[in-house]
């Protein structure tokens, strides 16, 4: 472990710590801290989409925090420690990755079915995890990139009671932007803010 990051676990052992640690950290636990994790993770998306580096290097900051503080409280409970995530992280891409770390094919196909394939034996040989609930438009995105071709979500809109028509338009629309390269929640949420400001600005405020 690195003199920062051994200096960075020692910082928030001491915040966590029952004698003469902070309060409001030492009460803490995973649920408590959710909130903190999303907000973060977004302030490390509106630093990128800034094009500010050294709001970024903040930003990534607070969201190692949250890593730091998940994997403190998760060893206080005696069930994994920072060096486990760290393993696990290194075991997972080295795993994912054998075009890299093995003699698998490299060539962009052969990389998207192997990866398939990787994540697919992973989850078998979890029978008991939980799928994770996404926000719509984060599943709407994972979902047609999934999907075989530029047709797949168009195809089904002739089957569609109005309410469905009205979703598998949505579809449709994530589809497009993410076959051309755009991100859909990050493009809808620059729009967002964008057509926030100018109604505020034809409102006179």
């Amino acid at each position: 472990m690195s003199q920062r990051l051994s200096r960075l676990v020692g910082l928030i052992a001491r915040l966590r710590d029952p004698e003469g640690g902070c309060p409001w950290d030492r009460a803490q636990d995973h649920r408590t801290l959710r909130p903190y994790v999303v907000e973060e993770a977004h302030e490390v998306v509106a630093a990128i989409d800034g094009d500010d580096p050294q709001e970024l290097k903040g930003e990534l900051g607070d969201l190692l925090l949250q890593v730091l503080l998940h994997s403190r409280i998760a060893e206080e409970a005696g069930e994994f420690t920072l060096d486990d995530v760290m393993e696990t992280l290194a075991d997972k891409l080295e795993r994912r990755h054998p075009h890299v770390f093995g003699d698998a094919p490299s060539d962009l196909p052969s990389i998207r079915t192997r990866w398939d394939e990787i994540k697919a034996s992973e989850k078998a040989s979890e029978p008991g995890r939980r799928e994770v609930e996404l926000p719509p438009l984060l599943a709407a995105r994972k979902l047609v990139s999934s999907l075989p071709g530029p047709g797949s979500v168009e195809s089904l809109l002739d089957a569609a009671d109005d309410e469905e028509r009205s979703g598998l338009e949505l579809l449709a629309a994530v589809a497009r932007a993410w076959r051309s390269g755009v991100d859909p929640e990050i493009a809808l949420r620059k729009v967002v803010d964008a057509v926030r400001v100018r109604a505020g600005e034809s409102n006179g405020r």
